[in-house]
């Protein structure tokens, strides 16, 4: 078996655990779990995904929420996915990134994944975040979703690094701040490497 597939073993393992579906235990924390993995597993990550959502075995009800497929929704929903394209041609990607930004903002992603409002018994699984990057950063998602959840359990499949302090996207973009989640897998860093140990 390889490390990725231990380490997803253990995501399976806290999505039964009693406390992390009760927020048992986190003194007050907010109830945010990063899953982190190396780029190069994405597909297993996508297939282990697949596999949980079809589960049911599980004792909650997991809600997936691919970031990406919602910023096409929100695309959609503004009428400028089909112009695009020629928008970027026309005036460049920086251009289209900012009006982009501009028409589809972090309350449009928060408003997407609260249309039916989270209960007991749910779990938030966001998916996608490196797919929507640099249209939608994690870091801000889960400071503007979390006080629409309260203490509903949110997952994060994050292709990058977290250290309690910073979230560093495919372990290469630049770190952008965030400290209020946990690790589902611990990390250690040697010569600069960080490693993932389930």
């Amino acid at each position: 078996m390889s490390n990725i597939d231990e380490c997803l073993d253990k995501v399976r393992k806290l999505l039964k655990n009693p406390d992390f579906l009760e927020g048992n235990g986190l003194s007050n924390e907010v109830n945010i779990w990063m899953f982190c993995y190396e780029a190069k597993d994405e597909m297993r990550v996508r297939h282990f995904v697949n596999q949980i959502m079809a589960d049911q075995t599980l004792p909650c009800h997991l809600i997936e929420n691919n970031l990406y497929e919602i910023f096409l929704s929100c695309c959609e929903d503004k009428r400028i996915l089909s112009r695009m394209s020629a928008m970027e041609e026309k005036k460049g990607k920086d251009y289209l990134q900012k009006q982009i930004e501009k028409a589809v903002t972090v309350q449009a992603y928060v408003d997407k994944i609260c249309a039916r409002q989270p209960e007991k018994g749910d779990v938030i699984l966001l998916t996608g975040v490196g797919d929507v990057f640099p249209f939608m950063r994690i870091h801000m998602l889960l400071e503007a979703l979390q006080p629409r959840v309260g203490s509903i359990p949110i997952l994060v499949m994050y292709p990058g690094k977290f250290d309690r302090r910073y979230v560093k996207l495919f372990n290469r973009l630049p770190a952008n701040p965030y400290y209020r989640a946990f690790n589902v897998i611990e990390e250690v860093t040697v010569h600069d490497n960080t490693k993932y140990v389930c």
